[in-house]
């Protein structure tokens, strides 16, 4: 089956978040992501978000910069080429040295539009099955509503839980959160806020009850990683630090880590994905779907990922009320009794107000 793109659109899109979300990097109040549609010879359209932030406190790359390398480089790649597979997206814009989340955006566009071309639910056409996807939510909120928040999220159904953490993280509290909701998976998240001159304050950690932590240090502390596995019974967790296969492989050879965050903004699209998810699956390693404080485009690809049967970990699938008034899907993503369903329409599944 081939394909021939006929056109591409961008839409810049900003929304207030109802609660700010705040990291040891940075808090952020309002989301401004970038929408993208690429339609084939045939009228049909697939859709991608590119999930930068508008400034540079998560990754190099921000709206702005991944609007100009959009509009300016990648689209006239692809514009009027066949074709023949999605994977030849990734191939076209080695051209293209790093910007991953720009790629990201165009490329699972085309993953999208390939799936509804065959007819097919994106989840079926990766190699996914029909399973209710866990919800995971993420609190990051000051220590003095971090409790309050997670009865609230326990009362409406969500399974796991993930703190933020940084040095100066109040402990004893985090333990007391912790014993008081027993049925939760619990995980922490340092956004690489330690250091090696903070590590006995990481290692203080390993009492409170957590399923893992991640990303206790900065993306390319690696030995510090190694030997936060060696010395601590919780896993560690690698997201930042996970750029393409090869940090996999680096992550495998050095032993600086247990479990990898799948974040596809991060890694540049589907292809890339689906290559760190088969050495994942070949060397034991964890996975789990990360999210981007994503409108509903991207957690739709994200679920579609979650979806792998390899993939056994809850990711971070919120409802789409718990950031914003109105999302940008129909109908809106939805969290029922801890787990969100798999749309069964063909590709994404969702329609986007674009």
């Amino acid at each position: 089956m081939e394909l021939t793109i006929s056109d591409i659109e961008l839409l810049v899109v900003k929304k207030p978040l109802k609660t700010p979300f705040k990291t040891a990097l940075q808090s952020v109040k309002v989301r401004e992501s970038i929408l993208v549609r690429v339609t084939d010879a045939d009228g049909i359209e697939g859709y991608g978000e590119c999930v930068a932030f508008s400034t540079p406190w998560y990754t190099e790359e921000t709206v702005a910069g991944c609007h100009f390398v959009l509009s300016q480089v990648l689209v006239p790649l692809i514009m009027n080429k066949t074709l023949e597979s999605p994977q030849q997206a990734d191939e076209l814009f080695t051209a293209v040295k790093g910007n991953r989340m720009a790629k990201a955006g165009i490329e699972t566009a085309i993953w999208d539009l390939f799936a509804k071309r065959q007819g097919l639910p994106l989840w079926k056409f990766v190699g996914g099955i029909n399973k209710p996807i866990p919800a995971g939510i993420v609190v990051a909120a000051d220590e003095e509503n971090m409790a309050a928040q997670v009865e609230a999220a326990v009362a409406n159904g969500y399974r796991r839980v993930k703190l933020k953490i940084n040095p100066g993280s109040d402990k004893d509290l985090l333990k007391e959160i912790v014993e008081r909701f027993p049925g939760i998976l619990f995980f922490a998240d340092a956004n690489g806020g330690f250091s090696r001159e903070t590590f006995e304050e990481l290692l203080a950690l390993d009492f409170v009850g957590f399923a893992l932590i991640e990303q206790p240090f900065g993306e390319e502390e690696w030995l510090l990683h190694a030997r936060a596995k060696k010395e601590m019974k919780t896993p560690i967790c690698l997201d930042e630090s996970i750029r393409n296969i090869d940090d996999v492989q680096r992550l495998i050879d050095l032993e600086a880590g247990d479990v990898v965050v799948l974040k596809m903004g991060r890694l540049g699209g589907w292809n890339e994905t689906m290559k760190v998810v088969e050495l994942c699956r070949t060397h034991d390693i964890a996975m789990w779907v990360g999210g981007m404080i994503d409108f509903g485009v991207s957690k739709a690809h994200n679920l579609a990922l979650a979806s792998l049967p390899d993939i056994l970990l809850p990711g971070d699938f919120s409802d789409s009320g718990h950031f914003w008034q109105e999302d940008v899907v129909e109908p809106e993503i939805r969290v029922v009794s801890g787990e969100i369903s798999l749309s069964i329409e063909k590709g994404i599944g969702y329609h986007v107000n674009f």
